[in-house]
């Protein structure tokens, strides 16, 4: 009798001890955008964060604020790494380690358009280089600064005449017969007389319409390079994806950097060689980027990126003749 009495009270007091910590047990947290529960800071359905109501303009203050100013901000810490680290995001989004930042596709893109917003703000001026063709043992040439709505020497507009009319005047001898002059030659007389006519306006039409197009051919500049690269990285094999990943990158840091250099000429003090030394550093940043990446030696890494700036060259113009004479035939 005296060993069946400890059991039976143990196995009275096993509802109580097992109730306990049902009784204790908090209650379940559920995300209030999908209805999944919540175990820890964020859903594991939608990733949306668990946080208390806002019911305060100072508790939606501190939330903004830690939304923009946090150290693990996904923000501060792509734009920390964008700046200071070349080839850095490509080479953790290669790794799969992506959560921590910015998706390339979406850096590049809000990083392009305040680029162009703050270029269409600026209203850049535009530079004449006139040539003397009286000096025959060397050119002699000075730079005229021009601006809006007014043209140089004979081309500028005379009294009483329509924007039309000078157009017609400045465009009358045009014509052009080297390749595809077969529908090149028709129409370059009438690009030449709406783009006459939209400066002695102003010149406002086509500035827009060809900052407009800018970002359009972008999406075919960077494919172009990025093909270039594969074809130099082709031993040991690298796929499409990761030097188009290396240009948009590359990308949203240029615009960061001209969109500064813009800015500050503009309303900052001048500083003397600005322009060179931005050169360097982007040049710096796309060999230190390509280093990071492909991990090759210095001079090979040097070589390849002086065979890029070739192609970057003449892709470059070759766009930037395209999309001058597309936005002026759209006018």
């Amino acid at each position: 009798m005296s060993s069946s009495a400890p059991l039976a009270g143990t196995a009275a007091d096993a509802p109580l001890s097992a109730a306990a910590p049902a009784a204790a047990a908090p209650p379940r947290q559920l995300c209030e955008n999908c209805g999944a529960e919540v175990t820890q800071r964020y859903c594991g359905a939608c990733g949306q964060r668990r946080e208390p109501p806002v019911h305060s303009l100072w508790h939606f203050s501190r939330v903004a604020t830690e939304d923009l100013t946090h150290a693990d901000s996904r923000l501060w810490r792509t734009l920390r790494a964008l700046l200071f680290k070349p080839g850095h995001l490509t080479a953790e989004f290669l790794a799969g380690r992506r959560a921590r930042y910015l998706p390339p596709v979406r850096l590049y893109l809000v990083l392009s358009v305040l680029f162009f917003l703050l270029a269409s703000s600026l209203q850049p001026k535009f530079v004449v280089l006139q040539f003397d063709a009286d000096d025959k043992d060397s050119v002699q040439y000075k730079a005229v600064p021009l601006e809006k709505g007014q043209l140089p020497g004979e081309l500028a507009a005379q009294a009483g005449e329509t924007p039309e009319q000078a157009g017609e005047r400045v465009c009358k001898d045009m014509h052009y017969s080297g390749p595809s002059s077969d529908w090149l030659g028709p129409a370059l007389p009438g690009v030449c007389r709406k783009v006459v006519a939209d400066w002695v306006t102003g010149g406002h039409q086509l500035f827009e319409a060809f900052l407009h197009n800018v970002p359009r051919a972008m999406f075919l500049f960077l494919p172009l390079l990025a093909a270039v690269m594969m074809l130099m990285y082709w031993r040991p094999r690298h796929y499409y994806v990761e030097h188009l990943l290396l240009f948009l990158h590359n990308h949203a840091l240029v615009f960061i950097v001209i969109g500064l250099v813009l800015a500050w000429s503009r309303w900052g003090f001048h500083i003397p060689g600005l322009g060179f030394a931005t050169f360097v550093y982007l040049a710096w940043y796309m060999y230190r980027s390509m280093r990071v990446v492909y991990r090759q030696g210095p001079w090979l890494t040097l070589g390849k990126l002086s065979v890029l700036s070739l192609f970057y060259l003449a892709f470059a113009m070759l766009l930037l003749v395209v999309t001058s004479f597309y936005s002026a035939l759209m006018l």
